[in-house]
């Protein structure tokens, strides 16, 4: 995969999440549209929280989900989902620079314990693992944004709150 265009591409996605972030209204971040959803502060954790699967898509050889936690507790607040954001992109950016495309080619393993899932090269890992991933539930933070009667910004274009429609 060439370097470049996998860059811009996630430059652009990145700003989207974080667009989606700070828009999120701290009075609503413990509401869930169903039981068996995660509350909105929950979601956007987990949409955070990808960064750090995205930084170990790049820098490891594999991610064993045995030994990794699938859920941590959510972050209290727009505030600190944003802090984290912005620290984890720019710890992304530097590894992004840093990283060849030789590296980017060499493989990496989804497992769980002895049972292998994925083996794919780390750019179509971070593709799919990290950013489609990310896109998935940056779509659910809109629409819960919609059901809670809030704003919901663009991320390819305008949304008809912004034209105010």
């Amino acid at each position: 995969m060439n370097k470049a265009l996998l860059i811009g591409d996630v430059l652009h996605e990145w700003a989207g999440t974080r667009r989606l972030l700070a828009s999120l209204p701290d009075e609503h971040l413990g509401w869930r549209p169903h039981a068996k959803s995660f509350a909105l502060g929950e979601l956007a954790t987990h949409l955070v929280n990808l960064l750090n699967w995205q930084l170990a898509i790049l820098r490891d050889p594999g991610i064993d989900l045995a030994t990794t936690p699938s859920r941590r507790t959510a972050l209290t607040s727009r505030q600190a989902l944003l802090d984290e954001f912005d620290a984890n992109i720019r710890e992304l950016e530097r590894t992004l620079d840093a990283i060849d495309e030789a590296a980017l080619a060499s493989e990496w393993t989804l497992r769980r314990g002895d049972t292998i899932m994925s083996v794919q090269p780390k750019a179509i890992a971070f593709r799919t693992i990290g950013m489609s991933h990310m896109v998935h539930h940056r779509a659910q933070l809109g629409m819960y944004l919609r059901l809670l009667d809030q704003p919901v910004p663009g991320v390819y274009g305008p949304t008809a709150d912004e034209l105010g429609k």
